[in-house]
């Protein structure tokens, strides 16, 4: 079952940072189609946030077609977003982890790489720039 985290000086709203985990946990496989996510009591007890919140965050998981509520029994997960390209055991995965080691062992801190990994995702697949303006990848390359 997945476990929420909640980073209140984020800026992202918390029911974002709902939906995000449970979309990475999909994505990781680490959640699976039939699995029950933990009720809006449990998330309010391991968090302390507001259970409208929860159900939020569910509501928009459900709207995007990957988790559905049983009335009595709680919200399950649908559809995977799991890729195997990003699995636990992809080569892709491993030069990503020695990457993040190196950065690491380099000197960089959490935000340091965040900050790195996310100029580089905005260049390679798109995304805003400086200026306002989109990046495309066919531009990018």
């Amino acid at each position: 079952m997945v476990e929420y985290r909640i980073d209140r000086h984020s800026g992202v709203a918390t029911y974002l940072q709902i939906v995000q985990q449970t979309k990475h946990a999909l994505r990781l496989g680490l959640l699976e189609p039939g699995d029950r996510l933990p009720t809006a009591k449990e998330v309010v007890a391991a968090t302390a946030i507001n259970p409208n919140t929860v159900l939020k965050a569910y509501r928009e998981l459900e709207r995007e077609g990957l988790v559905e509520p049983r009335p009595g029994l709680g919200t399950f997960v649908l559809r995977s977003l799991a890729r195997e390209e990003a699995g636990s055991d992809s080569p892709l995965r491993g030069e990503l982890a020695d990457w993040a080691a190196r950065a690491h062992r380099a000197g960089l801190d959490r935000e340091d790489v965040a900050a790195l990994v996310a100029t580089v995702v905005e260049q390679e697949f798109g995304g805003p720039r400086a200026d306002g303006r989109e990046n495309t990848s066919e531009g990018n390359r």
